[in-house]
C-alpha cells in the first residue's frame, strides 16, 4: 500500500486528506481493521516511536496511551501492586502478562486524558493486553502483531469498526525530516538522540546517588518528553509515568500540571479514596470522574445534596485538605524529567511538594546555580544532560 486515503484531516472540513511515503514506496504499515483518521495516525506514529525506544532502553514491553499528539500515560512492563491493579480496575483480571501491565499502567495514570486514547504497544499484542483494552474507551491501536485471540477480541471493539494497524518493526526512516506549514516546506535532522548512562552522567548536586532504578526513571522521563508536544515535564516513579504537563507556554505551568498529576495519581492510592462507596452499577468514566471531584478542589460537585446519591451508596465524608497534605507527604523517590532547562527555583520548589527526588534536565540557565541550590536544600540529585528534547 503506497498510500492512504482518510475521511479528512484534523477537522472535517480539511480535505482532501491522506498519508503516503515521499519517495513513493509502499507504507510501513497495514490497516487491519477500521480506518483511521489523520490524528489517529499522528498519535499511532508518534507513540510508536516512544515505546519502541523505551523497550530498547530498558528491555521491558513498553506501552503509551497517547491523546492529541501527546501521551496521557506511559509505561514498562512491570508488575503491579494490589493497590495499583485495583485504582486502574485491573484486580478483576487475575495474573497480566507484562505487555498488558505495561498497558494498565500507562492508561491507569491519567484515566481521566486517557478517555477515547489511541494505543501504542512495543511487543506483539497478546489476549490479556486485548482483553483489558476491550473494555476501555478507545480509537485503536498500533502493535508490530496481533495473536490470533487478541486480533479476535480487538475486533469485537466498537461494532466491529476499532482501529487496529500493524507496524513493520523494522521500519526506519529517512535521517532527514520534512512537514509543510503555510505552503513552506521544513526540514530538519529526525530527533535520534540515544538516552542512556552517559547523558545523565553529569550529576551537579551534592547528592550523586542516583540508584539504578532512579537512572531508568530518567530515561524513561526523557523518551516520554521526546515525543510529548512541548513545554513539557514528566514525573515518574517506578517505571511508568505518573503526571505529563504538555504544550504549556511557562515551564512553571507544565511543571505544576504534572505534579498535579501526580499528586491525583499519588491520591488515588489513600485508602479513604479507594474505598469510595460507588453504586454497582455505575459506569467507569463517571467513576473516574468523580474520583477526580472528589480529591480535587471541586468535592462539593459529588458531595453535594442531590448529587451524591447518584453515585455513592452513602455519602462520603470530605477529603480534607490536611489530610490530602499527610497522604501527598508519603510520596517519595518520584523523577522529574524537563525538554529544557529550568529557569527559575520555583519548578524544583513544586517538584518537592510531589516528592521528587532526582531530576534530569539540560541545564544551561543563567540561573542554574539557584535551581541548583534549591535541589540541595531537599536533598535532590540532579542530573544535567546538556540536549533539549523540544517535539513540536
Amino acid at each position: 500500500m503506497k498510500e492512504l486515503e482518510l475521511k479528512y484531516g484534523c477537522n472535517p472540513n480539511q480535505k482532501p486528506s491522506k498519508i503516503c511515503m515521499a519517495d513513493g514506496s509502499d507504507l510501513p504499515i497495514e490497516v487491519i481493521n477500521g480506518k483511521p483518521g489523520y490524528i489517529n495516525f499522528l498519535d499511532a506514529f508518534n507513540g510508536w516511536q516512544l515505546v519502541r525506544e523505551l523497550k530498547k532502553a530498558t528491555g521491558l514491553p513498553a506501552a503509551t496511551s497517547f491523546k492529541h499528539v501527546s501521551p496521557a500515560g506511559a509505561s514498562v512492563g512491570r508488575p503491579m501492586s494490589d493497590t495499583l491493579k485495583k485504582i486502574y480496575w485491573v484486580d478483576d483480571m487475575g495474573d497480566l502478562s507484562p505487555l498488558a501491565c505495561a498497558y494498565a499502567r500507562a492508561r491507569g495514570a491519567d484515566r481521566m486524558s486517557s478517555f477515547g486514547d489511541f494505543i501504542a504497544l512495543s511487543d506483539e499484542c497478546d489476549a490479556d493486553t486485548a482483553r483489558l483494552i476491550k473494555r476501555e474507551v478507545s480509537d485503536g491501536v498500533i502493535a508490530p502483531g496481533y495473536s490470533e485471540e487478541a486480533l479476535e477480541l480487538l475486533k469485537q471493539k466498537k461494532k466491529g469498526n476499532y482501529n487496529i494497524i500493524k507496524i513493520d518493526p523494522d521500519y526506519e526512516p529517512a535521517p532527514l525530516e520534512h512537514k509543510e506549514v503555510f505552503g513552506v516546506m521544513f526540514e530538519q535532522g529526525r530527533q535520534e538522540l540515544p538516552i542512556d548512562d552517559a547523558l545523565l552522567s553529569n550529576i551537579v548536586t551534592e547528592n550523586k546517588d542516583i540508584p539504578e532504578e532512579a537512572l531508568t526513571d530518567m530515561k524513561i522521563s526523557l523518551i516520554v518528553l521526546k515525543y510529548t508536544q512541548s513545554n513539557s515535564v514528566c514525573f515518574v516513579k517506578d517505571g511508568q509515568a505518573i503526571g505529563i504537563g504538555a504544550g504549556q507556554q511557562s515551564r512553571v505551568h507544565c511543571t505544576r500540571l504534572a505534579g498535579q498529576k501526580a499528586d491525583n495519581w499519588w491520591l488515588r492510592q489513600c485508602p479513604k479514596v479507594m474505598e469510595l462507596p460507588f453504586k454497582d452499577k455505575i459506569r467507569r468514566a463517571d467513576r473516574d470522574n468523580a474520583i477526580d471531584l472528589y480529591i480535587g478542589d471541586e468535592y462539593m460537585d459529588v458531595l453535594a445534596d442531590g448529587a451524591w446519591e447518584n453515585i455513592f451508596t452513602e455519602k462520603p465524608e470530605v477529603f480534607t485538605k490536611e489530610e490530602k497534605r499527610a497522604w501527598l507527604d508519603k510520596l517519595t523517590d518520584v523523577t522529574l524529567g524537563s525538554d529544557a532547562f529550568f529557569p527559575f527555583s520555583d519548578n524544583i520548589e513544586r517538584a518537592h511538594k510531589s516528592g521528587v527526588k532526582y531530576v534530569a534536565q539540560p541545564g544551561g540557565s543563567v540561573r542554574d546555580d539557584a535551581v541548583i541550590d534549591c535541589c540541595n536544600k531537599y536533598g535532590m540529585a540532579m542530573a544535567f544532560t546538556g540536549i533539549r528534547l523540544f517535539h513540536h
